[in-house]
């Protein structure tokens, strides 16, 4: 129903934003949340409407490229939208079409709520029909430069490992890379980034 709205980012939590638009608030679950930031410039955010029986709900993306491949992962039997957020929130979609092209199911796996049987189903249903997504889809969204301080625990790690939390990481997951993170003095952002990088490995 809906393609995209514009408006300007009043709230940003672990699990959705909340975008005003003509002093209407939207709540938009999102990939990673603290992609985005409180900014009274208004921007535009591809949409997504999820209905269903129990529930209506709205899903964002920075690109139309996104949206896309988001919708892709929905119509793989087993993943739902909060499957396919996780999925996204990785940030580097040519090792997950890579992985579904060479029929990598052990890359697959490590994303939350993906077993072997919904590894194969999304090879079976994707493969060699994502290459339209690569070429408009953002790159790599892990800065390698990352800043090489100590860092203390701040809101922004405690608000990462909340986002992790929301995406279906478990707490033995995250536990894992906290000692790495701890050692950052990072935004939000780049937290979720860093221990989704190191959660794939």
């Amino acid at each position: 129903m809906y393609e995209y709205i514009v408006g300007t980012v009043e709230m940003v939590t672990p699990e959705y934003i909340v975008v005003d638009n003509n002093g209407i608030g939207f709540q938009i679950l999102t990939p990673n949340p603290f992609v985005f930031s409180i900014n009274r410039e208004p921007i535009k955010i591809y949409i997504y409407q999820h209905v269903r029986e129990d529930l209506i709900a709205l899903y964002g993306f920075h690109t139309l490229a996104e949206k896309t491949l988001f919708k892709k992962l929905l119509n793989v039997s087993g993943i739902g939208p909060k499957g396919a957020l996780a999925i996204l929130a990785f940030g580097e979609p040519t090792q997950v079409i890579e992985a579904i092209e060479n029929e990598n199911e052990t890359f697959l796996t490590k994303f939350p709520g993906v077993g072997k049987k919904t590894a194969r189903q999304m090879i079976l249903d994707l493969k060699g029909k994502l290459q339209d997504v690569v070429p408009d889809y953002f790159p790599n969204l892990f800065n390698q430069d990352e800043v090489e301080k100590v860092a203390k625990f701040s809101a922004q790690y405690e608000e990462a490992l909340l986002a992790l939390k929301a995406l279906g990481y478990s707490d033995k997951e995250i536990k894992k890379v906290s000692p790495a993170l701890q050692k950052e003095n990072l935004s939000t952002d780049q937290y979720i980034k860093v221990a989704l990088k190191k959660l794939m490995k």
